[in-house]
């Protein structure tokens, strides 16, 4: 005999709703879209194609989801931010495609009227993550179990960043950053290096990361260049403005002055400045 308990229905468009999930009747759900057991979606979600729900999930707010992205268990997305500024204000999240959130993530919306939380493509979330409010991350990126981002954050592509560790709000994460697991980082983490300790120290390039991105095989790209300008900016005894103007005035390739343009930015009075080089 059918177990109706287990059985699924779909009445949004394609999508498959098990009878024990709520699923507000304005939500969009695009064909494909799997909603399991016990999940719960609100009013104004959108949830693009292919896209599955993992049972108890609960997805809520101005929220937007892409498509083949995978939620799995406890996750929940839109939620009110933990901002004490927060006025009921009908903020967004934007989330891209083919993302992977695995269990107990939480991704809170932003603060203020007309601002969102952005997450791109191809990233891996996993367990017990937590994405604070008006955060925006880019794509290819690893957040390995329990990383506590805080509001205002900024990861750039490619970026992995290991287990048991909080990341201060208004904190900037390059392209291609490698930050150790249960590093302090209340400083912005340049692109390319490598980050590690407790408080954080940058310990040089992420040359392994560097190697499996592909990059050595980019005509455009000169790991020996980059080393020299990662030496001038973060070993020499110059302030760092003075050791930026010394580097544009040499060879720069695409990453050399990536490296730069970041670091030109994170000296800035709005941001909280690079992380320094352990000694």
């Amino acid at each position: 005999m059918e177990n109706k308990n287990t059985k699924l229905k779909s009445n949004f468009s394609g999508a498959k709703v098990h009878p024990n999930a709520f699923v507000d009747p304005s939500a969009n759900l695009h064909d494909g879209v799997i909603v399991s057991q016990g999940a719960t979606i609100g009013p104004n979600v959108t949830i693009g194609e292919g896209t599955e729900i993992g049972p108890n999930a609960v997805i809520t707010g101005n929220t937007k989801i892409g498509i083949k992205n995978k939620v799995f268990p406890n996750v929940f997305i839109g939620m009110d931010p933990q901002d004490l500024k927060y006025k009921g204000a009908s903020t967004e999240v934007i989330i891209g495609d083919n993302n992977t959130f695995r269990e107990c993530v939480t991704i809170n919306k932003a603060t203020y009227e007309g601002e969102k939380t952005i997450i791109g493509n191809n990233n891996l979330l996993m367990a017990y993550t937590h994405i604070g409010h008006n955060c925006e991350l880019g794509s290819g990126i690893v957040l390995s179990n329990s990383v506590q981002v805080a509001g205002h954050v900024k990861i750039e592509d490619k970026a992995i960043v290991g287990g048991c560790l909080g990341i201060h709000q208004f904190v900037h994460i390059g392209h291609l950053a490698m930050i150790g697991g249960m590093t302090r980082v209340d400083r912005d983490v340049p692109p390319f290096c490598l980050a590690e300790g407790h408080p954080g120290r940058l310990r040089g390039l992420n040359r392994i990361g560097i190697k499996r991105s592909g990059l050595m095989e980019n005509k455009n790209f000169d790991l020996k260049i980059l080393q020299n300008t990662w030496n001038l900016l973060f070993k020499s005894n110059n302030l760092m403005s003075e050791s930026l103007d010394m580097a544009r005035k040499g060879q720069l390739d695409f990453s050399s002055k990536k490296l730069c343009d970041f670091l030109q930015d994170s000296i800035t009075k709005e941001r909280r400045g690079p992380m320094p080089s352990l000694n």
